[in-house]
């Protein structure tokens, strides 16, 4: 979608104008992960239209391979408005345009599917799945168990606002127990499916994912990870997970505490997150550092307006995610953070 943000806090009704941007899950963490130096792919359809235009050449200007989206004759391409607030607090406002947008007519005859299976990982979200029955067909066919299936990442991203469907939490849960990565606050688990008695409650609801991060706000992050012994025969207990689900025994757990962040707009953290994570997973990295780079890719969104910040290098991000937990904890990340070097006290912690 294009985003028009506020140009100073307040209600819809009384800002008197608004800034162009760019919107959308799946983009935002397309355009994180082009920005940190992978090769990504983007597949989605927009309208044949100057907002269309405008979202194909702006996330294809991170880098980002938009040769598989489709324009839409017919449909338009949606936007929506949002207030400066955090979208958790009372005065956050969005009014989204997009019933009957291109995006929403995504199915799985109009997709390009080898496109969409050809990378290493398949990043989906949750917003897509409540857009309407035919994006959540899709969803279905691109998690569903099939040879050769990339890694399938998944962001529940539960938005009450967009789910008409009652059903609609349930639908989430059956999608998520269906990837190999998942992705939930756990605000979102709490709010979906009754689960506030902490992350392990939520990996007992979502045992069959390899990979679990429950994001905790300004907590942290816990990640379960499935012990490597038992990935075998995975394939055919996700066929049959839905009658005999598997109870998320040996699992590694690992905690990262957040970032201290002065936060310039509570907007685009969860999508920075996942991309960093991913980053980092496509790299190989250890838990605790996956789960660091994704505190720091949030904390490079949360430091600027809009939903997408530069990204740190990737020697300054590996610097600071290899700091020892006490220098860690006493890092403190505010605007323009991502172009400043590391300084030397803190290199030395690890280059005495």
């Amino acid at each position: 979608m294009v985003t028009f943000l506020p140009t100073r806090p307040g209600r819809l009704a009384d800002v008197p104008s608004f800034e162009r941007g760019i919107g959308g899950a799946e983009s935002n963490v397309a355009c994180v992960l082009a920005a940190a130096g992978h090769a990504v792919r983007w597949v989605s359809r927009v309208g044949a239209d100057g907002f269309g235009d405008h979202l194909v050449e702006a996330i294809g200007g991170y880098g980002v391979d938009v040769s598989a989206v489709r324009r839409d004759p017919e449909r338009p391409t949606g936007v929506y408005f949002r207030t400066a607030e955090d979208r958790d607090g009372d005065a956050h406002e969005v009014a989204y345009y997009r019933a009957g947008s291109a995006a929403s007519a995504m199915a799985v005859g109009n997709v390009d599917l080898a496109a969409v299976r050809a990378g290493r990982v398949l990043h989906l979200s949750g917003i897509t799945a409540a857009l309407s029955d035919s994006c959540l067909a899709l969803l279905r066919e691109l998690t569903a168990p099939s040879p050769g299936r990339p890694l399938v990442s998944f962001d529940v991203n539960f938005r009450t606002s967009l789910w008409r469907d009652p059903d609609g939490p349930r639908l989430l849960l059956d999608l998520a127990r269906r990837a190999d990565i998942v992705f939930v606050g756990s605000d979102e688990a709490a709010a979906a499916w009754g689960l506030d008695a902490g992350p392990r409650a939520i990996r007992d609801a979502l045992p069959e994912p390899r990979v679990l991060v429950v994001k905790q706000g300004t907590q942290g992050a816990t990640l379960f990870e499935r012990n490597e012994r038992n990935e075998r025969n995975e394939g055919t207990e996700r066929n049959e997970h839905a009658q005999h689900p598997r109870p998320a025994t040996d699992d590694t757990i690992t905690f990262a505490p957040s970032l201290h962040v002065d936060v310039v707009a509570p907007v685009g953290a969860g999508d920075a997150f996942a991309a960093g994570f991913l980053s980092a997973t496509l790299r190989d990295l250890p838990a605790r550092a996956r789960l660091r780079h994704g505190h720091l890719m949030a904390a490079a969104a949360l430091t600027v307006h809009g939903d997408l910040g530069t990204p740190p290098a990737r020697d300054h991000a590996d610097r600071l995610a290899a700091l020892d937990d006490a220098t860690w904890g006493t890092l403190r990340l505010g605007p323009g953070w991502t172009t400043t070097p590391v300084t030397r006290a803190q290199e030395e912690v690890h280059h005495p």
